[in-house]
C-alpha cells in the first residue's frame, strides 16, 4: 500500500479552472440593465464586499434554471484539468474547490466537461421562476470581504503534521487563503499582490503549468 502524499490542493474556480470568469459572464449576459457595472466598480474600489456586490447584481439577473443550465453546458474548463485531477488522485490527494461562485453553477460546468464530483465550498443558488436567488452558507461575519470565507475551510481541516497546503488562484477572494498555504500558484491580481511579498510565489497562465510543476514537487 502506498503512503498518501502529505499535500492538500485547493483551487479557485472562475478564471482558474475555467479560462475566464463565468460568474461575471452570467451577470453580464442576463442582467436587465447595466447597473451591474456600477455595483462591480463599488466592489473593485473596496466600497462593498463580494456578498453585497453579488446580492445587488443577482437582484438584476433574469434567467430560468433551464436556460442557465443550457448556457453552462457550453462552457469549457482548462484543457489540462482532467489530467491534473487524474495526477492528484493517483497521489491520493483529493482536490478541493473554494469559490465565490455557486455550487450549482460549478457542478454543472464540471459535469458538462465529463468530470466527476469534487468537494466544493461555494455560495448557493436557487430559482424563483426567472429570478436566481443567491445565498451565502459560508459567510463569516467577522470578514466582509468575501461571500464565502475560503480561509475558514482551510482552518477547519484536520491534517497530519508536515502536510503542505497548495493553493491555485487568481483574484481578490484568494488573497487571504493563499497566505495560509505553503505553495502558491498565482496569476492576475493574486500574482500582483503576492509577487513583492513572496519570492516563492509561482506564476501560471494555464493548468498545464501547474500540473508540470506539481509533478516535480509531489513524489
Amino acid at each position: 500500500m502506498t503512503t498518501p502524499s502529505l499535500f492538500e490542493v485547493y483551487f479557485d474556480f472562475d478564471n482558474t479552472l475555467t479560462r475566464y470568469d463565468v460568474l461575471d459572464a452570467i451577470i453580464r449576459d442576463f442582467s436587465v440593465d447595466d447597473e451591474w457595472q456600477r455595483i462591480e466598480a463599488d466592489w473593485d474600489a473596496g466600497r462593498i464586499g463580494s456578498r453585497e456586490c453579488l446580492e445587488l447584481q443577482f437582484a438584476r439577473v433574469r434567467v430560468t434554471e433551464a436556460a442557465l443550465s443550457d448556457y453552462l453546458s457550453r462552457i469549457k474548463v482548462d484543457p489540462a484539468l482532467p489530467d491534473l485531477l487524474d495526477f492528484l488522485r493517483s497521489k491520493e490527494i483529493e482536490p478541493v474547490i473554494l469559490s465565490d461562485s455557486c455550487d450549482w453553477i460549478i457542478r454543472r460546468i464540471l459535469t458538462a466537461n465529463g468530470l466527476g464530483p469534487l468537494p466544493i465550498f461555494a455560495n448557493e443558488i436557487t430559482f424563483d421562476g426567472d429570478r436566481p436567488l443567491i445565498s451565502f452558507p459560508y459567510f463569516a461575519s467577522i470578514c466582509t470581504r468575501c461571500g464565502n470565507c475560503k480561509t475558514s475551510h482551510l482552518m477547519q481541516r484536520n491534517r497530519p503534521p508536515g502536510t503542505r497546503k497548495v493553493y491555485v488562484g487568481d483574484g481578490r477572494s484568494d488573497i487571504c487563503p493563499a497566505g495560509f498555504c505553503e505553495v502558491l500558484f498565482a496569476k492576475d491580481s493574486l500574482l500582483r499582490h503576492y509577487s513583492p511579498l513572496r519570492p516563492d510565489c509561482i506564476p501560471f497562465d494555464s493548468l498545464e503549468m501547474v500540473l508540470n510543476h506539481l509533478k516535480s514537487l509531489i513524489p
